[in-house]
């Protein structure tokens, strides 16, 4: 027995001392698989940061790829490393470089490389050859210039650098730069240049285009007006003798000048004492001229009426011309109106330049269900769909943009137009010549013999065209034309002042679309603001209700400080200081419905119309813009300037009242014209 309880004894020993060394051999093992990696990969399995699985893993993928190890780890895991681990890699990584090199290091990040400093040295050092050899040059010192390389031992890259500054009789000192911040900092310099180079551009158009006043003298005879010069070319961009300082070289400075910085009008308006050339650029007006003599203003209208195809020799009736010119390689018109003023003939051109317009009218409405209601009418086969606003709002090229969606091989369209602004495929146009006796009224008719599916009429003018339209909606056709007005409602009124009778409006009408075009706020220089109390309850807004909303403000420069920000670089290179950047479509939509028939047949006021669709669902031109302001696409200013009324905020609030006719504590039924409960005196709209 005793014997057996040894030799049990020794077993179990033997055996804990087996399972000992095991562990003991695994802990050895596992530890060398840990010291296989880096000290720094060491350090992030300890943290927790990434398995060895994932590590094995990421140091495949760095030597398939090249990317740094950091950039890896972080795809791997999902997760980002704290900045000081990637630091540490990163001192670690340049530490390596220069051992392995014998050079010393780069680190952009430790040193402050300014812009004007990187293009001094890339004027040394070309930047085609910094690419080829993944080199940059650093820093001059005496006759010794620093150069940044990936690749420090490269010897073509050596031999080519010595050469390059020994003709400047300079020497090359190397240090070694990891790849990616080799490829991070060129690409900086890459877009210093290339703003360097547009602002030069910039200069050099403002000078070809500058006019001086020098250029004009007085003394150009007793009746002030220089000789005539033959026609020009047809290219603006073509300039002839740079001394020229004839009017046909004024006028073409002042259209290409306007083509450079995109504006839609001209106004060249004779003064009292001089010649004031204004334009309209997002529809704002400015003054890119210095005023000019008023010797030259009978030589300057003389100019563009020539060139217009007007009659020089008739100054005491209005002219209607066009003028077509190639700019950069693209066609552009003008319309030009002439106008006798006191001081003499005022002409106004606009510019019609399609070649940047993208047509569509998902790229013109932002709200979703305006766009639905819009797209909704416009795909019917047959009815009337006006278009309202001011002059410049954007009419024609929201018809337009329901023409493109509708234009189909199987779908007949024709227009009436004056001037044509759009050349669309597969569309049958017609310019309006009022000489001719070609007025949009005779040219409907034609097109009502020639199977038409959908017409457009460029503009409703008189009570001929308008009737005639309408009667063409109501035997089949689909009708688009534009109205001047002030909001959708107005539209019905104004067809009752041509004396349309309402039934035939009734009828004929699906939908009528009032819009405006605002100022978008720059999206770089835009400031965030929140706007007090007192500024919301203006527009029908209260503060508790807007947390969500992010406000506004452009930032504007003064045109004085515009020039010493922009040498300095600090000027906003998107809106140059304006605080604004292109525009954007502001709608009001009125769908029409057996209530709205009823009120047109009935001889409705416009307000009841407009409160009527507003009760339907109709976005009010002030709402949508006020969307707009809450979205980051404009600001207060410009919803003051362009839809903001008294009747537009009325109808707001006359649809807000309407929309809680509950009280809210008594659950008890109120008035419209309640602004409080009478049963427990609580208010509808709390502050």
């Amino acid at each position: 027995m005793r014997l057996d309880r040894d030799l049990l004894l020794q077993s179990l020993t033997m055996t804990n001392t087996s399972s000992s060394a095991s562990q003991s051999s695994k802990a050895r093992r596992s530890l060398v698989v840990q010291t296989n990696f880096s000290p720094f990969g060491n350090k992030l399995i300890r943290a927790g940061h990434v398995s060895p699985e994932q590590m094995n893993q990421a140091h495949k993928e760095c030597r398939r790829t090249g990317q740094p190890l950091t950039e890896v780890i972080q795809q791997i895991t999902g997760k980002q490393l704290p900045p000081d681990l990637v630091l540490q890699y990163k001192r670690q990584q340049l530490f390596e470089l220069k051992i392995l090199h014998g050079v010393d290091s780069f680190d952009p990040d430790v040193a402050d490389m300014k812009p004007g400093h990187m293009n001094a040295l890339l004027d040394a050092v070309p930047v085609d050859t910094c690419r080829r050899y993944n080199c940059l040059p650093l820093e001059r010192s005496g006759d010794h210039v620093s150069v940044a390389m990936v690749d420090p031992d490269n010897l073509e890259a050596q031999d080519e650098l010595r050469r390059i500054l020994r003709s400047q009789d300079l020497q090359l000192v190397r240090r070694v730069i990891s790849l990616e911040d080799f490829q991070q900092t060129i690409s900086l310099y890459l877009d210093e240049q290339v703003k360097r180079e547009a602002a030069l551009q910039a200069r050099e158009a403002d000078e070809k285009n500058a006019i001086s006043v020098e250029d004009f003298s007085p003394s150009t005879g007793e009746d002030g007006e220089l000789e005539e010069a033959p026609p020009e070319a047809q290219d603006l961009e073509e300039e002839g003798d740079a001394n020229d300082k004839s009017v046909v070289s004024l006028v073409n400075k002042i259209l290409r000048k306007a083509l450079s910085d995109g504006v839609s009008d001209i106004h060249v308006e004779p003064q009292e004492e001089y010649l004031q050339i204004r334009m309209r650029k997002d529809g704002i007006l400015s003054e890119p001229f210095p005023r000019l003599p008023k010797q030259i203003v009978s030589a300057i209208t003389s100019r563009f009426k020539i060139i217009s195809d007007m009659d020089i020799a008739e100054r005491r009736q209005a002219q209607d011309g066009r003028i077509r010119r190639m700019f950069q390689g693209r066609a552009v018109d003008f319309r030009v109106n002439s106008l006798p003023s006191r001081y003499g003939e005022k002409i106004v051109l606009r510019i019609l330049d399609n070649s940047s317009t993208q047509l569509g009218l998902d790229k013109l409405i932002t709200d979703e269900e305006t766009l639905a209601k819009v797209r909704e009418i416009a795909g019917r086969p047959f009815g009337l769909i006006l278009v309202t606003g001011p002059t410049g709002s954007g009419k024609s090229t929201t018809l337009y943009s329901v023409l493109a969606e509708r234009n189909d091989p199987g779908v007949n369209i024709s227009t009436a137009e004056d001037p044509i602004e759009y050349a669309l495929p597969g569309i049958t146009q017609c310019q309006v010549i009022r000489e001719k006796d070609l007025t949009f009224a005779n040219i409907l008719r034609a097109f009502l013999r020639q199977d038409p599916d959908i017409l457009l009429v460029g503009e409703t003018r008189d009570k001929e065209t308008a009737k005639t339209a309408i009667e063409a909606a109501l035997t089949g056709h689909l009708v688009l034309t534009t109205l001047h007005t002030n909001d959708a409602a107005g539209a019905i009124a104004r067809l009752d002042e041509m004396g349309v009778e309402p039934f035939m409006v009734s009828g004929a009408l699906l939908g009528v679309l009032a819009q405006r075009l605002m100022r978008r706020v720059c999206s770089e220089c835009r400031e965030a603001y929140q706007p007090s109390d007192n500024e919301l309850a203006r527009y029908g807004m209260r503060g508790k209700d807007e947390t969500d909303s992010t406000f506004y403000r452009a930032k504007v420069i003064p045109p004085q400080e515009r020039k010493e920000l922009a040498a300095s670089g600090e000027l906003c290179e998107k809106c140059n200081g304006i605080g604004y950047k292109g525009r954007v479509g502001v709608y009001e939509f009125l769908q029409n419905s057996e209530e709205v028939t009823a009120l047109i047949n009935a001889g409705a006021p416009t307000e009841r119309v407009a409160e009527k669709a507003v009760e339907e669902g109709m976005t009010t031109l002030l709402a949508y813009s006020l969307k707009l302001v809450r979205q980051g696409h404009t600001t207060f200013e410009e919803v003051e300037r362009v839809t903001f009324t008294d009747t537009g905020l009325e109808a707001e609030m006359k649809a807000k009242r309407k929309s809680s006719l509950t009280c809210k504590t008594c659950n008890a039924g109120l008035q419209p014209d309640w602004m409080e409960c009478l049963y427990c005196m609580t208010p509808r709209f709390e502050d």
